[in-house]
């Protein structure tokens, strides 16, 4: 065995021997910023002979397969609240980082100009429950949004949840609402520094008053009123040990039932299975209150087991008869959209790669005897929902959205039209209701919010967000290349009108390319001020995500994930050849996943990139199942530790285990945070560490480590104009840009 381990292993060495002997020189180099520490800038004076902070290397060796790997900064991989050695590690990091971004040219206009463009009143998409509409609102410049409801959509728009008194830092953010039915109460969820971990609240709409239930150790999921309106069902996990909060495996997750009133200890174990640990479990309330569907995970594929359980109105919690196995099997995605008596609704890839919509009866298990109600189509079908007794369905036409409108016999009602390149999102709504809300944006049209008719299918603006930018200044278009094998991929490209391809432009390329996860055209002010100073936005829609349905997915993952790095190189060539750029003036950014791809490409083809942005990446391919949520990651990406088929390509492209001492290096800079729950710190500070290590050419390695941040959902409005005042002041220096500022020559 271990001799067939070692020879496929050399087999995938020499491959990527290959691709790196295409370039005369071989970069690897990141740079990671830290916000709010010291300064010191005489460090800097000659910037061939930065000496960095020490990391200290220990002998450590691990096994697998009968491969044996070194991991000397293993140590790192401690959490920063436990370890005193880590956290001064991370203290002298930060203090670097920070004198180094500093110095930057342009980084305090580049702030300051950030924060006039981000400093605009927005909304979201409304919604109704209980009586009332709701919808967020932020003014501007607040943290966190804040939750109004409106008797009417004309009505005065009255506080409901303002999370930015929460915090003094605005690092409490909201996740999550759930209104009873009867719109007496609102529960919430409570995310603190950016951490997975939710405790939910309860609020009783009329009084403002928070009750006395907290429900804590809740984690990827929210609450499901019952249909008395007294309490409602959740899933959570047991409480983690002390100090293995932000780190320990989340395992053996159960469904509670929480009457209101009562303490969460005394809550009622609804389901749980002990002998699948692994197994997740989400609990949802039909919209008619006859049925709790629990839907089963066991990672992040969307392959999903179905139970439902019949609920009487007058049936104690406590008497609940066994749940009924609809689906008992993770062979496909079946994602519940509603029902109409026993008649279930999913959204499914059961016989249909690109999405279907299938009703099955629940006394029927028969997958024969299952009605198709929407067929397949040309295009991904991405989300549905019931709103009017019809099926809005989501499609991505080449990434770009398109909604269609069936009854529900599955007869063609009508499509909903857009204005051009772009995303809409929002469409929900319940059964009863004969109206619906959506936002559409692209990147360099801001938000705008409809209200649809869904009985005259008419859409009426509702507000259109006021930016300080002319949107005719610019233009979005969309472009196809092929990559290495001949697959053909999207990429959406967007700049100031005028740009000459000449190869001068600096171009910043985005990707993700996994857990079925698509890329679409939507806006940010962020990508905005980029192209406002001049330079090029690119996003490529790698194999991996879900633009063109399971296929398209499953051939970037696991053993062909080198698809989705071939992608992505392809889409840097592709903008090079264009003219576009070239690759001193290329940068490259990806966060999470697409930190992996960012640190991944830049072992492989390093000179094709002029700076990179390896944002909260997954730098450690051999070890990520052993922290919080990457057990999950396996479906995607295979496992180093339980089977060597999916260890031999996964060595070979793990960022950390790829790096060679270098004398020319392009840097790459993007963040991590210090209560990262999601991708553990400890993946970027040990490449971090590995870098600095082997690095020798004049360009800086640098790691950004936010404090009391997590992995991005719920940062303050704060932290993010600073972050991407570093980044783009980074760019700025490293790609060549000579930013362009409004009232500026």
């Amino acid at each position: 065995m271990k001799q067939k381990i070692a020879g496929k292993l050399t087999i995938a060495r020499r491959a990527f021997s290959k691709r790196l002997m295409r370039t005369r020189t071989h970069r690897f180099i990141v740079s990671f910023v830290c916000c709010g520490a010291l300064c010191c800038t005489s460090i800097f004076a000659q910037e061939s002979r930065l000496e960095y902070p020490e990391s200290k290397k220990v002998d450590r060796v691990d096994e697998y397969f009968g491969v044996k790997v070194d991991d000397p900064y293993q140590w790192l991989e401690e959490d920063v609240r436990v370890s005193d050695e880590v956290r001064d590690w991370v203290t002298r990091q930060s203090e670097f980082t920070r004198a180094y971004l500093d110095q930057l040219a342009y980084r305090d206009e580049i702030e300051a100009r950030l924060t006039e463009l981000w400093n605009y009143e927005r909304f979201g998409t409304p919604f109704y429950a209980g009586g009332r509409y709701y919808m967020s609102k932020n003014d501007g410049l607040q943290n966190q949004d804040v939750i109004y409801r409106l008797n009417s959509l004309s009505d005065e728009m009255v506080e409901l949840i303002d999370p930015n008194k929460w915090s003094a830092e605005g690092t409490a953010a909201l996740r999550g609402l759930a209104f009873s039915e009867d719109g007496a109460y609102c529960a919430y969820g409570v995310a603190e520094a950016g951490s997975d971990w939710t405790r939910w609240e309860v609020l009783d709409i009329e009084s403002g008053k928070v009750l006395d239930d907290v429900l804590r150790h809740i984690k990827f999921g929210g609450v499901h009123w019952s249909p008395d309106n007294q309490g409602f069902y959740y899933s959570r996990f047991p409480e983690p040990q002390e100090g293995a909060a932000f780190q320990s495996l989340n395992l053996n997750q159960r469904v509670y039932y929480h009457k209101l009133g009562t303490p969460q200890s005394d809550d009622i174990l609804i389901y749980e299975d002990p002998d699948n640990p692994e197994w997740g479990f989400s609990p949802t309330v039909t919209e008619d209150g006859d049925f709790l569907i629990l839907t089963v995970s066991k990672g992040t594929d969307s392959k999903y087991q179905i139970y439902y359980l019949p609920l009487e109105a007058q049936q104690e919690v406590r008497e609940l008869p066994p749940f009924v196995v609809l689906i008992d099997n993770f062979d496909n995605e079946y994602s519940f959209i509603g029902n109409v008596g026993s008649k279930f609704f999913f959204k499914t890839d059961y016989q249909s790669p690109l999405g279907s919509v299938i009703a099955i009866d629940g006394y029927e298990t028969n997958p024969e005897k299952w009605q198709v109600i929407v067929p397949e189509a040309k295009e991904s079908l991405q989300t549905v929902s019931l709103v009017n007794h019809s099926l809005i369905c989501s499609y991505l036409r080449d990434a770009k959205t398109a909604i269609v409108i069936y009854d529900l016999d599955g007869n063609f009602v009508r499509n909903v039209d857009f204005p051009g390149i772009g995303s809409a999102v929002g469409f929900g709504g319940k059964k009863k209701h004969t109206e619906t809300f959506y936002s559409y944006s692209s990147f360099a049209t801001p938000p705008s919010i409809y209200r649809y008719d869904m009985l005259t299918g008419e859409s009426q603006l509702l507000r259109r967000a006021d930016v300080q930018f002319n949107p005719d200044d610019y233009e979005v278009k969309q472009v196809f290349y092929n990559s290495k094998d001949g697959t053909r991929v999207p990429m959406f490209i967007a700049h100031r009108k005028g740009v000459k391809l000449d190869g001068s432009n600096p171009t910043l390329l985005y990707a993700y390319g996994g857990f079925n996860i698509s890329l679409t055209p939507s806006f940010a002010v962020t990508r905005l001020q980029w192209m406002e100073m001049g330079g090029v936005y690119a996003l490529a829609n790698l194999r991996g995500g879900g633009e063109y349905g399971e296929e398209w997915h499953k051939a970037g993952t696991k053993t062909k994930k080198q698809n989705v790095f071939d992608d992505f190189i392809a889409a840097a060539e592709y903008l090079i050849e264009q003219g576009y750029t070239s690759p001193q003036h290329l940068g490259i950014q990806g966060g999470s996943n697409g930190g992996l791809l960012v640190g991944a490409v830049m072992c492989q083809r390093p000179d094709l990139f002029g700076a990179c942005l390896p944002a909260v990446g997954v730098m450690d391919m051999l070890k990520f199942q052993n922290w919080t949520a990457g057990r999950y990651w396996v479906d995607d990406y295979g496992s180093s530790a339980n089977n060597a088929e999916e260890f031999i390509p996964l060595y070979p492209f793990s960022p950390s285990h790829n790096l060679k001492p270098t004398p020319s290096s392009p840097p790459p800079l993007g963040p991590t945070a210090d209560t990262d729950d999601r991708v553990v710190p400890g993946h970027s500070f040990k490449f971090a560490a590995r870098l600095q290590e082997y690095h020798v050419g004049p360009n800086p390695v640098l790691i950004r480590i936010e404090v009391s941040a997590g992995h991005g959902a719920g940062t303050p409005t704060s932290k993010r104009i600073a972050e991407t005042a570093d980044l783009w002041a980074f760019l700025t220096k490293h790609l060549g840009l000579n930013p362009n500022f409004p009232g500026r020559p």
